[in-house]
């Protein structure tokens, strides 16, 4: 993984972007991560290069690349709103975190701070425990630092990440 251009940006959101990175770079088997504010909108990605490939994919009808940041937003935003229902319904107090094992690949999905996730997308031989243990760290770190101001300057710099610079 490439480390994303942090230039330009507030302390918090590099030290954000470093958890990020020591979060991929020291779990084996993590494929992608994204961190998903609570209307479901992408913060953060492991792999902010491949979401302009996912773009282009779904506007020439092409299957998106597979495991995208983009399209890891889009499916832990879904899977927050679910287990967050179903929550409500059994009244069971909030949701901590998901896991999803299928038969090449795991999905982790934990509630970070008002609503945000942080989601990873994992291989078929990556030790669950390992992965949700990690992810829980970077919840405790991160948690705290994940204001309102700090959400938009991740939106805005991802935003002008994907337009190129020009607003």
């Amino acid at each position: 993984m490439t480390a994303p251009s942090t230039f330009g940006l507030s302390s918090e959101a590099r030290n954000l972007h470093w958890l990020l990175t020591n979060l991929v770079e020291e779990v084996p088997g993590i494929q992608s991560v994204a961190v998903v504010s609570s209307d479901g909108l992408l913060l953060l990605s492991s792999d902010p290069g491949r979401n302009l490939e996912a773009r282009q994919a779904r506007e020439a009808k092409l299957s998106g690349p597979r495991g995208s940041a983009a399209d890891l937003a889009t499916i832990v935003s879904g899977i927050g709103s679910l287990t967050i229902g179903a929550a409500k319904l059994m009244a069971f107090g909030g949701v901590r975190h998901t896991m999803v094992a299928m038969d090449e690949g795991s999905l982790f999905v934990m509630s970070i701070s008002d609503g945000s996730l942080l989601g990873v997308h994992g291989s078929a031989d990556c030790d669950m425990s390992v992965v949700a243990y990690h992810m829980a760290l970077f919840v405790g770190r991160a948690g705290h630092v994940l204001t309102p101001e700090l959400r938009s300057e991740l939106r805005q710099s991802l935003e002008s990440k994907a337009t190129g610079g020009v607003r």
